[in-house]
């Protein structure tokens, strides 16, 4: 995906901050845009599709880390929102060509603003 990116043109930071003060990182950050984009793993974010739903051991563990993890996500997104942010969100089975299509549009569109 961010081969794509960078041959549209496209220049991001990788896995930094977007607010310095808010504790989360961004996979691809636009900086200048305010564009923060997060490629979420199936298993430890809870994809619907494809994230495990039923542990062998330590179910109770995995079933509380995950729900942690989904919470964090959406705390984050308000978070970086509430800064005046723009969150994209993809799961990690997503085409990385869709995924960088709607990003493009998103930050060639926070360059028109």
């Amino acid at each position: 995906m961010r081969r794509i990116l960078h041959a549209h043109g496209l220049r991001y930071r990788v896995d930094i901050r977007p607010v310095p003060e808010i504790r989360r990182r961004a996979d691809i950050v636009f900086p200048r845009q305010k564009l923060a984009v997060f490629i979420d793993g199936c298993f430890w974010h809870g994809c619907p599709e494809h994230g495990t739903h039923s542990f062998k051991t330590n179910a109770a563990f995995w079933e509380e880390k995950i729900m942690r993890n989904a919470a964090r996500d959406l705390d984050t997104n308000s978070q970086l929102e509430a800064a005046g942010w723009h969150v994209l969100r993809f799961w990690e089975h997503i085409d990385p060509a869709t995924a960088a299509r709607e990003i493009e549009a998103a930050a060639r569109k926070a360059n028109d603003l």
